[in-house]
């Protein structure tokens, strides 16, 4: 049995972060968000330069959002015992060694092996909001929250904007090597932003096994919770799969487009960074369940005009605006969901969330590259829709067993 924290180092509240902190943490969480991305407008490049094919080099975005998912299930949890500074100082060292390992690798396999070690220890952005909510005022905590959050989205859009237009002025093994530069950066100033913790109160868990269990047994107790998560994870598997196939699309011989054209499609992702704290707001009004509704439904007619508009970069500004514009309030309402349960169970209930998202973007990049160079564009158009229905069918279905299961709490 595990002995009870000693008494002799009483546990004092932190100070509270500065905002040069604050914006620091935002920008190292939008640094190590980025590394899963820059490959998303250059997957065709990187695949003729190692030879393969458009189904083989989908295993490198695959393979990292599995182990992203696979990383969060096993290292994630312990952000509720271990001290959240510590862990995030060997995570973002471990991803700034995978890179490396990216821009020095030899060969595909070396390069694919590189990026699915880097997505294991992408754990930071999950773990510093976590961090930082200790650490600042109360009346200040929704904004800091905010911040944080929209870092991801911010960092989303810059890789996949900056890796396009690299590419085609550079190469696409430049758009990594500048990664490697971020990384290490961020690796030397982290300590500096992080504060150090006071002694920790926390029980340690009576084992590893112990804690990993009890995140499949509480998510095997909230099928809300997993139906929120299923929702998610084909969401993020159509943002995934329409992305790196559109890539494939837009810089093939049939549309001859280049990779900073690909890279300037992607800006139209800075509308998620304005709209989606506002859709949040909305949420709140209208309840997070009727917000999924009308969102996935919006994105279900975003989706529908993906093929008869995709022969064009301009036509495509309309999906792809509608689609980025709801895509991300999918996801905000799902979390919304997991915050009316009990605090104690929410991390590991999130851990259970998040994991099932990465494991449906995996699916997505695998999925989404494999059609398009079985089918072409019109055969991934049609795996979006499908994915896409999915999502509208089980968000109805969420907001129906909620209001059987809470009738007063129903509107």
């Amino acid at each position: 049995m595990s002995e009870p924290a000693s008494p002799s180092a009483p546990a004092t509240a932190p100070a509270y972060l500065t905002r040069t902190q604050e914006r620091a943490l935002a920008l190292t969480i939008a640094v190590v968000t980025a590394n899963a991305y820059y490959i998303h407008p250059i997957i065709g490049d990187v695949a003729r330069a190692f030879g393969v094919g458009e189904a083989e080099i989908g295993l490198v975005p695959a393979l990292n959002q599995l182990a992203l998912a696979l990383g969060i299930l096993l290292l994630l949890p312990l952000g509720d015992f271990y001290p959240n500074r510590r862990l995030c100082l060997i995570f973002v060292a471990g991803q700034t060694a995978c890179l490396a390992g990216m821009v020095i690798a030899p060969g595909f396999i070396a390069f694919t092996a590189a990026s699915t070690l880097l997505g294991f220890f992408t754990i930071a952005p999950y773990l510093i909001p976590a961090f930082a909510s200790k650490r600042v005022a109360p009346e200040r905590l929704g904004a800091v929250t905010a911040q944080l959050t929209a870092a991801v989205i911010f960092g989303i859009l810059v890789a996949r904007v900056g890796a396009g237009i690299i590419a085609e002025h550079a190469d696409w093994h430049t758009v990594y090597v500048g990664a490697l530069v971020l990384m290490v950066g961020v690796t030397a100033f982290l300590p500096f932003a992080m504060r150090s913790e006071t002694a920790s109160a926390k029980q340690p868990p009576a084992s590893y096994r112990a804690l990993i269990a009890s995140v499949i047994a509480l998510a095997a107790r909230h099928p809300d919770m997993r139906l929120s998560a299923a929702i998610q994870g084909l969401n993020f598997g159509i943002f995934t799969a329409s992305w790196l196939a559109l890539a494939l699309h837009l810089t093939g011989p049939a549309m001859g487009y280049g990779t900073d054209d690909v890279g300037y499609l992607a800006a139209i992702a800075a509308v998620s960074v304005i709209t989606t704290p506002r859709l949040g707001r909305w949420a709140d009004k209208v309840g997070p369940r009727r917000a999924r509704i009308v969102a996935a439904l919006v994105q279900l007619a975003g989706i529908a005009l993906f093929y008869p508009l995709g022969f064009s970069v301009w036509a495509l500004l309309v999906p792809l605006f509608i689609v980025n514009l709801v895509g991300p309030t999918v996801d905000v309402t799902g979390r919304m969901t997991l915050f009316t349960l009990a605090p104690e169970i929410r991390t590991r209930l999130t851990t259970s969330y998040i994991v099932t998202m990465f494991v449906g973007g995996a699916v997505g990049s695998a999925a989404g590259t494999a059609v398009y160079d079985f089918g072409g564009w019109a055969a991934t158009c049609g795996l979006l829709l499908a994915m896409s229905c999915c999502v509208v069918a089980l968000s109805f279905l969420a907001e129906r067993r909620w209001k059987v299961a809470s009738p007063v709490h129903a509107k």
